[in-house]
């Protein structure tokens, strides 16, 4: 009995474990979207001919490969001055290391022009995502991610 429980048990954990949702999760940034807040939470799924972006289970904005002009990603970084402060009321020596400690976030963004339909956005990758999700859309694009950081504006 106790082989058939333990039998049991390892089917239904490692079938939890490889049913992970497809998709990456993704914040919102800003962008042409109509309906979609800043900051809203969503997943972007990349098929093979367009690229999907879901909040829940209802699809918010679907984007064909073939329309897609341009793909950009950037960082902002920043120090961690409020954490600082806050662990400095407690510890003056932790609050001073935590002062030098830096922050990323990872900035991807979109272009499209499908017919007369144009827009672009930008979402908040994971730090552990952000390449997945730059290499799904140049596959299926074709097209390259540029830097934003390496674009100049000139006026």
């Amino acid at each position: 009995m106790k082989k058939l429980i333990a039998v049991a048990l390892c089917i239904m954990i490692s079938t939890i474990a490889l049913a992970k949702e497809d998709g990456y999760g993704v914040s919102y940034d800003g962008g042409s979207v109509q309906g979609i807040k800043t900051g809203a939470s969503l997943k972007i799924h990349v098929d093979s001919n367009q690229i999907r972006f879901t909040q829940g289970k209802e699809d918010v904005l679907v984007i064909p490969a073939s329309a897609v002009t341009e793909i950009t990603y950037g960082q902002d970084v920043h120090r961690r001055v409020g954490a600082a402060i806050g662990l400095a009321v407690v510890s003056f020596g932790i609050g001073g290391l935590m002062a030098l400690t830096k922050s990323k976030k990872h900035f991807v963004g979109l272009t499209w022009a499908d017919g007369d339909k144009k827009g672009g956005l930008a979402i908040q990758c994971d730090k552990n995502d952000y390449r997945g999700v730059l290499t799904a859309l140049e596959g299926v694009t074709g097209k390259k991610a540029t830097d934003s950081e390496a674009l100049t504006v000139k006026n």
